[in-house]
């Protein structure tokens, strides 16, 4: 299999959208790392969309619970689109992604922000076994929702990260499917938010989530596809954040 880093550089330098009628994103992340502090650090990177330009992001949620979301583009063009009913705080910023080799990389942003954040992976067995069986998958079973359920919990268990769905609704209520067709292990992972060491790394006391998606107990890198629901203003939530900006500038500010 091909290094990380070698996988990012093919998917940056253009890709093909995959087909369809609904809101399609193609890239790689960070599903989610957990600290033993209580915080969490996930990151989306998706070179292409059917929605404008392609768009990094970064999430952060606290101790307290509060999540902020940096991106690079303006709300309506990125996460924040599908979240925003559950933000505390969107923050457009550029956001720079540096491969150090081929398996190791940083995310740092600047400004009243700052974020330095560190990630080493691997290819662990499992992880293997879950690749291997990803490939065996056609692609028109990746859309399948009780297909994807059923492997969403199969990971979850295998990978040791908790729940996963790989289907479900976001925070404003549009349904979603995630196609992780490829995963490696967070072997090693520091950062530094706002001047603070996040500490350790390790599984939280409660799995968290945001509506549907759960964030993983022990991080994942991903490279697939995600499908979510055109909008619709009858059954969706239009909201980018909810605004208490107050209680995250704490965070920054103490």
């Amino acid at each position: 299999m091909k290094e990380p880093k070698e996988i990012v550089n093919i998917l940056e330098r253009g890709i093909e959208l995959p087909s369809g009628t609904d809101e399609r994103f193609a890239g790689y992340g960070v599903m989610g790392v957990p600290f033993t502090s209580g915080h969490i650090l996930a990151l989306r990177r998706f070179p292409i969309t059917s929605i404008g330009y392609g768009y990094t992001s970064l999430w952060h949620r606290n101790p307290s619970g509060h999540w902020t979301f940096i991106q690079d583009v303006p709300p309506q063009n990125g996460c924040s689109r599908y979240f925003g009913s559950a933000v505390d705080r969107i923050i457009e910023r550029k956001i720079d992604i540096n491969w150090k080799n081929p398996s190791e990389f940083s995310v740092e942003i600047e400004g009243d922000y700052p974020v330095q954040w560190e990630v080493s992976l691997k290819l662990d067995t499992m992880s293997r076994v879950m690749n291997t069986a990803a490939r065996l998958i056609p692609d028109k079973w990746w859309r399948k929702r009780a297909l994807l359920s059923i492997v969403g919990k199969t990971g979850g268990i295998l990978l040791g990260a908790g729940r996963l769905n790989l289907t479900g609704n976001v925070p404003n209520g549009q349904q979603f499917v995630s196609n992780p067709k490829t995963v490696f292990m967070v072997a090693s992972s520091r950062a530094v938010v706002c001047s603070r060491d996040l500490g350790p790394v390790g599984p939280l006391a409660e799995q968290a989530r945001l509506a549907d998606i759960w964030l993983p107990q022990s991080g994942r890198f991903f490279i697939g596809n995600v499908y979510l629901e055109s909008f619709n203003p009858i059954r969706h939530i239009a909201a980018t954040s909810r605004s208490s900006a107050t209680v995250v500038d704490n965070f920054c500010s103490a």
